[in-house]
């Protein structure tokens, strides 16, 4: 193959690898949305996250086996803890969420986390760059105006509430992953990650209260739990990992400000959710903010130490 065939077949699959993770991450709201409708969003999470750890480990177990899993106990518990915050936390709380507000809000105030990470950055005493800040006060803005503004006449303040706390502990957790012991190979962190979330989610929903009667589950919530687990749980992060070996992170990270876009289409085309003028607004103001932080992060961004990694992606 000649190195122009090599090149062109190279971008093909770098674009067809980010479509996926435009699309699919982006698709993950509704999916959510849908599958709430008759199994309860914590019990869904964990059986999401139980069942892709549980595929993603055999996987790995076949294709590379034990070595893949040879880590210490601090490096699992570490991967633990970003389950946690990250699946258990985060996602279990946009699914919650979710019965109060639109997917497509819900996307759109997710769509905060690179905000929060700057944040967070700031705590740890790391200056970021000027542009960075405007972003992040750009963005902040739009979030103030779509959380009092409410998206829509449906959406509730507990539910913003909700998504935006869901927002902080993925926050938290992205930022974590970078700055504790985390096993190296990051299929088998992934693994343990849905593990620890999934079983988070199955303690604390039994523990509230919450029955899965399988009689009463609707086909198409069934339908839309396949696809989170082995579309949105499987096939994007390892489209997402694999970019990030082979394609400009500067280009990877663009999902951050496409995926609300694709999530607000998608739940006004599939359920009918209204789309207001005030939320497409502040949608854009996050958006832009969203964009520019992370435009100026990569820019400027120098070497990252041995001991860091990327920061977690955030979908649903």
């Amino acid at each position: 193959m000649s190195p122009d065939a090599a090149d062109k077949r190279t971008s093909l699959l770098v674009w067809g690898a980010l479509t996926i993770v435009y699309v699919v991450w982006g698709s993950t709201y509704l999916a959510i949305m849908i599958v709430i409708e008759t199994i309860p969003p914590l019990l869904s999470g964990a059986m999401r996250f139980i069942a892709a750890g549980l595929v993603l480990a055999t996987a790995i177990l076949a294709l590379r086996g034990r070595e893949a899993f040879r880590m210490t106990a601090r490096e699992a518990g570490g991967a633990a803890l970003v389950g946690l915050l990250l699946l258990t936390g985060g996602n279990g709380m946009v699914a919650t969420a979710e019965q109060h507000i639109s997917s497509g809000l819900a996307a759109l105030l997710v769509a905060s986390v690179p905000l929060w990470l700057v944040v967070l950055r700031i705590a740890a005493r790391d200056r970021p760059r000027v542009l960075t800040l405007t972003g992040v006060l750009i963005g902040f803005g739009g979030v103030a105006g779509l959380s009092l503004a409410g998206g829509d006449a449906a959406s509730d303040g507990a539910g913003i509430v909700i998504i935006l706390l869901a927002s902080v502990s993925w926050s938290v957790g992205s930022f974590l992953s970078g700055r504790i012991p985390m096993p190296a190979n990051p299929f088998s962190a992934s693994a343990i990650e849905m593990a620890a979330g999934g079983a988070g989610l199955l303690l604390i929903g039994l523990t509230t209260g919450e029955r899965l009667d399988p009689s009463a589950v609707s086909g198409r919530s069934w339908s839309a739990l396949a696809y989170l687990v082995v579309m949105g749980s499987l096939v994007a992060f390892t489209s997402y990992v694999w970019l990030l070996g082979n394609a400009p992170i500067s280009l990877v990270s663009t999902y951050a400000y496409v995926n609300p876009v694709v999530a607000v289409a998608l739940g006004a085309l599939v359920l009918g959710e209204p789309v207001t003028g005030p939320m497409i607004a502040a949608g854009l103001v996050i958006v832009v903010g969203v964009a520019l932080v992370v435009s100026t992060e990569r820019r400027g961004r120098r070497a990252v130490p041995e001991h860091e990694t990327e920061p977690e992606p955030a979908p649903a």
